[in-house]
């Protein structure tokens, strides 16, 4: 029993790297008069996190071109949300750029651009020069630093009800 208890503690305790979770402009939402550069600063979005987009009728959600976001330009639209609740999963690495479609709302500052970033398990690992070498291009700098920032942990309800029955098992078993 002690061994299943310890076990059960052991589960519950590691970490788990699940995607983030990121409510656009926290508890204001997609709205007018949020400074979304203020909000993503400091976050680390990454392959695999999805964006929630939580907005009234008058609102809506516009995937962009850099071009677009700049000029605020809604006549270009890569992809075009609307409904109230917008669920976008990031799956590309690089910048994205996200306006409201409304007039004057882009110009207002409701528009958000984000970098996403490889998860840190999918990067592909740049072989170091032999000693003594100089790589081609003759630069020795090292490769940036891994993304960093915790991710909102999804799915804690699937991993305690794993560990649950996992721990029940094993008390059984001893």
């Amino acid at each position: 029993m002690a061994l299943a208890a310890a076990l059960l503690v052991l589960l519950l305790a590691a970490p788990v790297a699940y995607a983030a979770n990121y409510t656009v402009g926290g508890s204001s939402g997609w709205n007018s008069g949020v400074n979304y550069t203020a909000w993503a600063q400091g976050k680390t979005f990454t392959v695999g996190d999805t964006l929630v987009f939580t907005y009234g009728s008058s609102h809506a959600v516009d995937e962009v071109t850099k071009s677009d976001y700049d000029n605020c330009n809604t006549g270009n639209a890569l992809k075009t949300y609307s409904g109230g609740n917008t669920v976008i999963t990031l799956s590309n690495t690089g910048p994205m750029y996200f306006i409201c479609p409304t007039p004057g709302h882009c110009a207002g500052g409701m528009k958000l651009d984000i970098n996403v970033v490889a998860a840190s398990g999918n990067s592909p690992s740049t072989p170091s020069p032999p000693s003594g070498s100089t790589p081609p291009g003759g630069s020795t700098s090292s490769p940036p630093p891994p993304p960093s920032g915790a991710p909102s942990i999804m799915n804690t309800g699937l991993m305690l009800g794993f560990s649950l029955v996992l721990g029940a098992v094993l008390a059984i078993m001893s």
